[in-house]
C-alpha cells in the first residue's frame, strides 16, 4: 500500500482525485486504484490517501499513450465535479519565483502569458470537452506486466481533449523526444492529429510555457537544472 500525505490546504483536490480514481475504476478505465477504505483522511490538517501499490513499471510508448487516451476520452463526461481544465495553473506563480531567468527574459515571459490567457478564452472550437488526464506524456501513462495504466490523477479535469494530445504533438514538432514515426503511429491509434487543428498553436504554446516554468522552478533548488 501506498501512502500519500498532500500539503496542508489540499483537501479539496485530495477528495477530487479520490472522486477521479473511483470513477476510472467504475468505468474499467486501467489506471491506479484505492484501497478500499473511506478516504480522504486528514493528519495534522493534511489529507492522506491510500493506493494499491504498483507492480514494476516503465515508461508507456506513444502508441500506449494515444490509446490510453482514446479510451479515456470516448467516456460520457463524467458528473463527479472534476473541475474545468486550467492549463495555466501555478504558471504565474513559478515565473514570480524564478530565480534563473532574467528579468528581461521574465518579463517577455510574463507578457507571453498574459497573451496566452486571452487566446485560450477565444481559441476556436475543436472537439468537445470530456474527462481529460490533464498531463498526458508517457511518465503518466506507464506500462507494467498488467498492461498500461494511467497514472498522477492530478490534473484530471474536464475539457478539450485536444490539451491531453498536445503534449506528445510538442514533444514531436517542438522538443524532438518524439520522433515523426512515432508521431504518426500517435496519430494512427488515436485517430486523429491535433496539429491539423487551427487552435493547435494555442494550446502548444501553453504546454510550453508550462515546460519553461516547470523547469525554472526545478533549477532555482538544483545545481543541475541550473545549467
Amino acid at each position: 500500500m501506498i501512502v500519500r500525505i498532500a500539503r496542508e490546504g489540499q483537501s479539496a483536490a485530495a477528495a477530487r482525485e479520490v472522486r477521479v480514481a473511483r470513477w476510472l475504476a467504475r468505468e474499467n478505465v486501467p489506471a491506479v486504484r484505492l484501497v478500499d477504505v473511506e478516504q480522504p483522511v486528514e493528519a495534522d490538517s493534511r489529507p492522506v490517501t491510500f493506493w494499491a501499490e504498483l507492480p514494476p513499471q516503465q515508461h508507456g510508448s506513444v502508441e500506449d499513450v494515444a490509446e490510453l487516451l482514446a479510451r479515456l476520452h470516448s467516456l460520457t463526461t463524467p458528473a463527479i465535479e472534476p473541475g474545468y481544465l486550467d492549463p495555466f495553473v501555478r504558471v504565474g506563480e513559478r515565473l514570480h519565483a524564478a530565480t534563473t531567468i532574467r528579468d528581461d527574459d521574465k518579463q517577455w515571459l510574463n507578457a507571453l502569458h498574459s497573451d496566452l490567457l486571452a487566446a485560450w478564452a477565444e481559441r476556436p472550437a475543436g472537439i468537445p470537452g470530456r474527462a481529460v488526464h490533464g498531463d498526458a506524456w508517457p511518465g503518466n501513462i506507464v506500462r507494467t506486466a498488467g498492461g498500461v495504466l494511467m497514472m498522477d490523477l492530478e490534473r484530471f479535469s474536464v475539457g478539450p481533449p485536444e490539451w491531453d494530445l498536445v503534449s506528445t504533438a510538442v514533444r514531436a514538432k517542438t522538443t524532438g523526444a518524439v520522433s515523426a514515426r512515432e508521431y504518426d503511429r500517435f496519430c494512427a491509434v488515436y485517430g486523429y492529429d491535433v496539429t491539423a487543428w487551427e487552435g493547435y498553436p494555442v494550446l502548444a504554446h501553453a504546454r510550453e510555457l508550462r515546460m519553461v516554468t516547470y523547469a525554472a522552478q526545478h533549477a532555482a533548488d538544483n545545481a543541475e537544472w541550473k545549467s
